[in-house]
């Protein structure tokens, strides 16, 4: 089978395509063949050596396909049945691979494998980041940066559908009306406004109980600017780059502020809590409080295109590959 493959970490040219042979399914494991891979920040980070990797490594966090085969011991998955992953570890654009089946979720009748591969692992962020990490009340006032990005577009629609004040930020006019759609009662863009004032002017000076920031390098500190007293920053992300260090002593001089840094993997460190977040999430999507958008579709072999794309912060919605 095809899958994308890097030696070394670089720009996108390092996302080779190369022939890969698999093994029959071990103790625990199922045989997936993907329909559908998802396209995330994290895969960049990956490739850009951000966050290390053994080399040489595959790439990519999430997919959808169908069970083809499984290993002595597996009772979560049967052949043939639609399954998503998010968190099975890298290896994900390929057109088949080996899967822990623990890590493997089932797929509802009323989830298609794309919507699946468009919100597995921004939909498991969004759950845990909203209903977790901070556990948003209705009436909570949150900023959410790149609300017309990948994870902005579920979580969004979600935290207005949990009865927050969403305000989002876009780097451009033209996804203005996308963050509105995705749930933002008021919109700013960031490249022609300063967005630490404006939050404060349209919250009459009080700030935001929340900041959901995965920017990073540039918008952390201002981030913590919109915060009202004893409000909180999660920071997820680093599409401008890594953070420079904080000093705490910051966070007591702006009114005794909380951060934090989650990731996906220490909120669903258990099967129970995959399967709990997983059933969050469908049903968030059954109800049309999470509707995913798949903005950008690239052949397998076109993955360093949809790389050059995320980056450049012209993609909309979801990206995909398609096997």
């Amino acid at each position: 089978m095809k899958a994308i493959r890097i030696h070394r970490i670089g720009g996108p040219e390092v996302l080779e395509l190369e022939d890969v042979t698999l093994a029959a399914p071990g103790p625990g494991q199922a045989l997936v063949k993907q329909t559908a891979v998802g396209v995330n920040f994290i895969d960049v980070y990956h490739r850009t050596g951000l966050y290390p990797v053994n080399l040489p490594s595959g790439i990519g966090q999430e997919a959808a396909g169908i069970v083809e085969a499984v290993g002595d011991g597996v009772s979560e998955v049967a052949v043939g049945d639609r399954v998503a992953y998010a968190s099975a570890g890298i290896g994900g654009y390929a057109e088949a691979r080996l899967v822990r089946a623990d890590k493997l979720v089932k797929l509802p009748p009323h989830v298609s494998d794309e919507a699946a591969a468009a919100i597995m692992l921004k939909g498991l962020t969004s759950e845990y980041l909203i209903r977790r990490t901070v556990a948003i009340k209705p009436g909570d006032v949150v900023l959410f940066h790149a609300a017309a990005g990948g994870v902005g577009s579920i979580a969004c629609r979600w935290l207005s559908a949990l009865g927050a004040r969403v305000i989002g930020t876009v780097g451009s006019d033209e996804k203005a009306p996308i963050a509105r759609d995705n749930g933002c009662s008021e919109v700013i863009v960031y490249t022609r406004e300063d967005f630490s004032a404006r939050l404060r002017e349209l919250t009459g000076g009080r700030g935001a109980d929340v900041v959901y920031d995965s920017v990073g390098k540039e918008t952390l500190l201002k981030s913590l600017d919109c915060l009202r007293p004893r409000g909180t920053l999660v920071t997820f992300g680093n599409a401008s780059g890594k953070p420079d260090p904080l000093d705490l002593l910051v966070l007591s001089n702006k009114g005794s502020l909380y951060v934090t840094r989650p990731k996906l993997a220490d909120y669903v460190a258990t099967r129970e809590e995959l399967l709990a977040a997983a059933e969050a999430l469908f049903s968030a999507y059954q109800a049309g409080h999470v509707k995913p958008h798949v903005g950008q579709r690239f052949p397998l072999a076109r993955a360093a295109d949809a790389h050059r794309a995320l980056e450049s912060r012209a993609t909309v919605g979801a990206t995909l590959l398609t096997v």
